[in-house]
């Protein structure tokens, strides 16, 4: 199974502690926030990472080289942050099936298997993990619209006025019709193609779309308090397994 890791954005949220690294490699509880994520990826069975790079990048390949525990890494430059969708188009030439997109910038404890599983017993062009924020901090991320009967019928990026608290997180599934709905997605008001766009695209046209909720937790790093939350975190869960 191949896994794509977006891992190219500057940070700039988080500065200063991006002034001199690239978002990924900002550390939580010890650790950069990539490294958890490869972590993550390799537990689930991951043999085979694709890394979008592009800030910074060479500390990146520098720290990793061509492999992360013998699984093997390949690198694709993003030249310019264009957007998520933009991103995963980087990846497309390394890709040879259903793949798993993990963001770079996320710490994950959850149920991130039961994605895997779930779109291959209904094989879904794509599935992701989701859960409910606060109704103040829904429009930071891709917010999901659902039916009367909790179906998704609409996927949008950071909206003004969210439908919803239901939001995407950063670990996903996918065929390979994503890469054609990232091709057909036009710029949004920011001026980037937004992979919430992509999946919206490919719910109106009739695929089969997968939403798990997640059971655990998970953490998007955007400021330097949410980097001192995933250390908090980390830290009670170290903690709790040593008490075990």
């Amino acid at each position: 199974m191949q896994a794509v890791v977006l891992a190219a954005g500057k940070g700039t949220r988080l500065r200063p502690l991006t002034e001199d690294k690239p978002k990924v490699l900002v550390e939580v509880d010890g650790t950069p926030l990539i490294e958890d994520v490869f972590d993550n990826l390799l537990e689930i069975g991951v043999t085979e990472l694709v890394v979008v790079v592009g800030y910074r990048k060479e500390q990146i390949i520098e720290r990793y080289g061509d492999e992360y525990q013998g699984v093997p890494i390949t690198y694709t430059h993003q030249r310019e942050q264009l957007g998520l969708a933009h991103a995963i188009l980087q990846a497309e030439p390394h890709i040879d099936d259903d793949f798993v997109l993990m963001l770079g910038d996320n710490v994950f404890r959850g149920n991130l298997e039961d994605v895997i599983n779930r779109q291959q017993e209904d094989r879904a062009d794509a599935a992701f993990l989701v859960e409910e924020v606060p109704y103040e901090e829904a429009s930071r991320y891709g917010v999901l619209d659902t039916n009367e009967y909790g179906e998704i019928v609409e996927v949008m990026e950071k909206p003004d006025d969210p439908p919803s608290n239901l939001v995407m997180t950063g670990f996903y599934t996918f065929t390979p019709a994503i890469f054609h709905a990232c091709r057909l997605v036009q710029p949004s008001d920011r001026g980037e193609y937004e992979l919430p766009d992509a999946i919206d695209l490919l719910i109106q046209s009739g695929r089969t779309i997968d939403a798990i909720r997640m059971d655990g937790w998970r953490i998007d790093v955007g400021y330097p308090e949410d980097r001192d939350e995933a250390d908090q975190r980390l830290q009670e869960a170290g903690a709790m397994s040593l008490g075990e």
